[in-house]
């Protein structure tokens, strides 16, 4: 895709159908294996009155996602919106994609009602990090996890 084919970028709401270009997409940010199991969780997270799964499209190629969680805070005010996965196709980006999808993601937040939007991004994802930080994140300094086994 050129610089000039992403204005023919369309965001949609992702599909079942779309599950073979999500495990794709998801195997480039090395979460490998979930194509026997990709189809149940999108069905879940479309079912899911607080979740958005977007993608971006050229034609019928799926380009990137962008998964959203929309959550209610009880002691401030406005809630907020996490991303939990952002990925545009290794050969689609530096072509404004991702910022497409981003864009997508401040629009429903701002329908919902968000007052911010958060997302963890692991270390080793120094490329990620610069995309974050050209689109206005800052970062915070602590994000704490604790495993549930294997099968959660």
């Amino acid at each position: 895709m050129t610089k000039t084919e992403k204005y023919r970028v369309t965001i949609r709401q992702a599909c079942v159908a779309d599950g073979p270009a999500i495990t794709e997409l998801l195997a480039q940010l090395d979460y490998h294996g979930c194509g026997d199991f990709i189809g149940q969780k999108i069905e879940q997270q479309l079912a899911h009155a607080d979740a958005q799964l977007l993608v971006a499209t050229v034609d019928a190629e799926v380009l990137g996602l962008i998964s959203l969680h929309f959550i209610p805070q009880l002691a401030v005010r406005g809630d907020f919106c996490r991303i939990s996965y952002l990925c545009v196709a290794e050969r689609s980006r530096h072509q404004g994609v991702g910022a497409l999808l981003e864009a997508a993601a401040l629009r429903l937040a701002r329908e919902k009602r968000c007052d911010r939007i958060e997302l963890h991004c692991d270390q080793r994802r120094a490329r990620a990090h610069r995309f974050y930080a050209r689109q206005g994140y800052g970062e915070s300094p602590k994000y704490l996890r604790k495993s549930l086994g294997d099968d959660a």
